[in-house]
Formats: structure tokens, sequence, C-alpha cells
């Protein structure tokens, strides 16, 4: 009888971890979701896209992606890129009009989070005339780096909203999405290393039927 006890509790343990979940918000900019600890042992892709850099090799990598979740336009086979150049923005948090919006026109802008809300950041690079806009976590006190357990760390996500502050006539019509801050972080110290304006990327990359664990990813990110 005390066996079959702990085996139940064991099992209500399980069932609890498997699905916890904890969500907020702050102000009009986005809200806050863990994964649940189903993700883990999950090899299906879900709702996520990914990408991947072709140049320079320092960075080669699969990169995963959250799209915005009420606005922007897809990332689907409709819009596909292939060695496209993936271009930080200046000023980095992309809040008002690019000093290099020439090289950002027919690229893809990435923009530090921060400053102003993840939808205006997405407005600013459409007017750039970038094709799409990722928006990453850039400085070391991003609250992903400041949660104390790795482990739930590394699939920490932000829902990117629409910004209730900005007029409903207001559209976004590229794509747009949130990369894991760890990787926005790499990529951009990586570029100004090698003094390199870009990266040339593939968007995006069909992992449909692919595991994670077959995914070349970034040495510094676990998924």
């Amino acid at each position: 009888m005390q066996v079959q006890g702990i085996k139940l509790l064991g099992s209500c343990l399980i069932l609890v971890l498997v699905n916890i979940g904890i969500s907020g918000g702050i102000g009009g900019e986005h809200s806050l979701t863990f994964k649940s600890l189903r993700s883990y042992f999950d090899t299906s892709i879900g709702t996520d896209v990914f990408f991947e850099i072709i140049y320079p090799p320092e960075l080669e990598y699969t990169y995963k992606l959250r799209p915005a979740k009420d606005f922007g336009a897809p990332f689907n086979a409709s819009f596909l890129e292939e060695g496209i150049p993936l271009v930080p923005t200046d000023p980095p948090h992309g809040c008002q009009i690019a000093k290099n919006a020439k090289e950002l026109k027919g690229r893809i802008a990435l923009v530090e989070r921060g400053d102003c809300s993840f939808f205006a950041k997405s407005i600013m690079a459409e007017e750039a005339g970038a094709k799409a806009v990722i928006i990453a976590d850039y400085h070391s006190s991003s609250i992903e780096e400041s949660i104390t357990n790795s482990l739930w760390a590394e699939y920490y996500y932000i829902e990117m909203i629409r910004d209730d502050t900005i007029p409903s006539t207001k559209t976004v019509n590229i794509p747009a999405g949130f990369l894991l801050g760890k990787n926005g972080k790499m990529i951009r110290q990586t570029l100004k290393r090698l003094n390199q304006p870009f990266a040339l990327i593939n968007i995006p990359v069909n992992l449909t039927y692919t595991s994670l664990d077959k995914l070349h990813q970034p040495p510094w990110l676990f998924w």
C-alpha cells in the first residue's frame, strides 16, 4: 500500500512538471512564456521557424525563431530566401529611422530588443525596406540570462504581440520573429569581431521531419 502511494505521488509530480507553464505580460510589449517540459522530449518542430547562417563560417549553424503572435506576414513557402543578408540595424534598437537604411533594403534586419515595442521595431524595419525583421536580446542583463536555472533559460521565449499604443491603422506586412538572446548576442559580437556588415542566411529552413538532435545547433545554446 505504501509503495502504491509513492508511485501515485510520483506520477502526479511528473504530470505537474510536464504541464507546468509560466506566463505574464509586461506593458504593451510582450508576454512571457516557458515551454512545458513535454517540449524537451518532443521531436516535432511546432510553430517555430528555423533559419541557417551560411556565412561567415564562425556562425554556420541552424537557429530557431518564434514568429510574431498577432502581426506581420508568416514565414512560409511564399517567403523563401536563400543567401539573403542579415543586417544589424544602426542604431541597434531599431526604434528610429535607420542610418543604414540603404543596407537594409531588400534584406533582413537584425534588431536589438529594448527602448520601444516589437511592433514599433517591425514598422521601422519595414519602412526602411527590409523584407523581414529578427528581434533579439543582446544585453548581458537580459531576463533570459538572469534565470538561475540554465535548463529553463534555454527554453525561455517571448511572445511578440501587437502594441496597443500604436494606432490600429498601422500594420506590419513583413515577417517578424524573436531570436533567443544568446544567439542574437553571439551573431552581433561575431560580425563585429570579423568586421563583417552582415551574415548570409537561408530562411525559412524546412525541418518538419527533422528531430532536434539532428540539427546543427549553435554550441553555446542547448535546445
